[in-house]
C-alpha cells in the first residue's frame, strides 16, 4: 500500500485564503497578535474545524486548541502547530505554514477515518512574535510557566492597550469556544515550520531535522538625558539621550560581536521621547534581541549587556529590564531519530539547529517536543518577500503528517504504508 499523504491542492488553497487577511499588497502580511487581521485569520480556521465538527477551545491566555479525539480521549493529548500572528510588516509563511500543515494533517486522517489511540490537537499559539506585545512566544511561555498569566495580560502596546482587553475584543468574534485551563498535559508537541535561513535552501535539501534551538535573551535599555531646546542650546550643555543612546548601542554590538561569529545581536525597535524635531531628546529606551547556542557564553554576554549599559561613569542615567530569557534547548532524541529515520525516507534531509526561537522551544520543557523544516528562499523572514516552494510545503506537511501516526496511531502509520 503506498504511503498516506495530506492532500496538497487544499494545503495550498488554505495557505491563499490565509493570505488574505492582513495582506499588504506587496505579498506579504501584517498580522499582529490579537489586531482584528489576526482574529480574522483565526476565525477562518475555526470555521473550517467547526465544518468538520472538531472541538475548539482557548485558554485564559488566547491559545487555540483544535481537537479530533482519540480511542482513549482521557489521554493527553498529542499537539501540533505554531502561530497565526506576524511581524510589521511580515511574510505568508512564518508560523501560519506550520498551523496549515497541522491543520492538514488532522483534515486527512479525518478524511480517511483513522483511529488514533491518543487525542490529537492543533494549536495556535498566541502572540509568538512579540512584535505587538513583548517578549516573543508569550503564549507558549505562559502555557509552559515560564510567564505569569497576570504579567501577560497586563503588557500594553505601544498604543497603551493591553492583551486582556485586545484579547477579549478577539473573543467576541471567534464565536463558541470551550474553555480549557492554561498548562493543560501534552503527550506529544511536533512543530514544522519554514527554516528561516538559508541553509537547506544552499543545500538542495527539502527537510530540515531540528536537533536544538539556540537561546535568546530580550532587553529593553531605558536612557535619560535632558530634554533642551534644538536651537539655544549649545553642544557643551546638551544632554542628548539619543547620541548617547546610539553611542551605547555601538559599543555593545562591538563587545558582544566580538564573542565569536555565532553571536547574534539586534536592536529592533528604538524610541525617543519628545520625538520633535526642534527639541533634544530627553529618553530613548531601545532593545536588544541577543542570541548563542551555547548557555555559557549567553549568559556572560547578558551580563556584559547589563555591565556596559549601567555604567556609572557617564553623564546619563541608563536602566535595562531584561524582557526575555529563554536558554538553549536540546530536542527529544527519540523524537529527532523517529523524525530523521521518516524525512530521510521522503526526501533529501539533515539535521539542523534553529537559529530563530519558536513554540517548539517552550513545549520542550514540558513533553517531548521536535520540529521539522522546509526550505524558505534565500533564507529571508520576517519580511514580504518570505517564499517556500509548493512542493516542499507539501513534503514538509507529509513528514509531520506520519510523524504524528508514529506517535499517536502506530497501527494506523504501518497501515498507512
Amino acid at each position: 500500500m503506498s504511503r498516506l499523504r495530506v492532500n496538497g491542492a487544499r494545503l495550498l488553497d488554505r495557505h491563499h485564503a490565509m493570505a488574505s487577511h492582513g495582506a499588504t499588497g506587496n505579498g506579504g502580511v501584517v498580522r499582529p497578535a490579537l489586531s482584528a487581521e489576526e482574529t480574522a485569520a483565526r476565525r477562518t480556521l475555526l470555521d473550517w474545524a467547526r465544518e468538520r465538527r472538531f472541538t475548539c477551545a482557548m485558554d485564559p491566555i488566547g491559545n487555540l486548541f483544535i481537537r479530533r479525539p482519540g480511542s482513549d480521549d482521557a489521554l493527553a493529548p498529542v499537539r501540533i502547530g505554531s502561530h497565526l500572528d506576524s511581524q510589521m510588516p511580515g511574510g505568508n509563511y512564518d508560523g501560519v505554514y506550520g498551523v496549515l500543515a497541522a491543520f492538514e494533517v488532522l483534515e486527512t486522517i479525518d478524511d480517511h477515518g483513522l483511529v488514533t489511540k491518543f487525542p490529537l490537537e492543533v494549536v495556535v499559539w498566541n502572540n509568538e512574535e512579540g512584535c505587538r506585545f513583548p517578549p516573543t512566544t508569550m503564549g507558549s511561555a505562559v502555557h509552559a510557566g515560564e510567564l505569569s498569566i497576570d504579567a501577560a495580560l497586563e503588557t500594553t502596546d505601544v498604543n497603551g492597550v493591553s492583551v486582556r482587553s485586545a484579547l477579549e475584543a478577539s473573543i467576541r468574534s471567534l464565536g463558541k469556544l470551550q474553555h480549557i485551563p492554561l498548562g493543560t498535559p501534552t503527550a506529544l508537541y511536533l512543530e514544522a515550520h519554514i527554516e528561516q535561513g538559508p541553509v537547506l535552501e544552499a543545500g538542495g535539501l527539502a527537510l530540515g531535522v531540528v536537533t536544538d534551538i539556540q537561546g535568546v535573551a530580550q532587553f529593553r535599555v531605558t536612557v535619560k538625558g535632558e530634554l533642551a531646546h534644538a536651537g539655544t542650546t549649545p553642544k557643551y550643555l546638551r544632554k542628548d539621550a539619543l547620541r548617547y543612546a546610539m553611542q551605547l548601542i555601538d559599543e555593545l554590538s562591538a563587545r558582544v560581536e566580538r564573542y565569536d561569529d555565532r553571536v547574534r545581536f539586534t536592536v529592533g525597535s528604538l524610541r525617543v521621547f519628545p520625538d520633535a524635531v526642534n527639541t533634544v531628546p530627553g529618553e530613548v529606551s531601545f532593545t536588544i534581541d541577543l542570541r548563542h547556542p551555547d548557555r555559557s557564553v549567553l549568559k556572560e554576554l547578558c551580563e556584559l549587556i547589563v555591565k556596559v549599559s549601567t555604567a556609572e561613569d557617564s553623564q546619563f542615567v541608563a536602566s535595562v529590564v531584561q524582557i526575555l530569557d529563554s536558554p538553549p534547548v536540546r530536542f527529544d532524541s527519540n523524537i529527532v531519530s523517529t523524525i530523521r529515520q521518516i524525512a530521510s525516507s521522503m526526501a533529501e534531509s539533515t539535521d539542523i539547529i534553529s537559529g530563530a526561537t519558536h513554540d517548539a522551544k517552550l513545549l520542550a520543557s514540558t513533553c517531548p517536543a521536535g520540529m521539522i523544516f522546509i526550505p524558505c528562499y534565500r533564507g529571508i523572514s520576517h519580511n514580504e518577500d518570505e517564499y517556500a516552494e509548493p512542493s516542499h510545503m507539501i513534503v514538509g506537511a507529509d513528514a509531520l503528517l506520519v510523524s504524528v501516526l508514529r506517535f499517536a496511531a502506530p497501527s494506523a502509520c504501518d497501515a498507512a504504508h
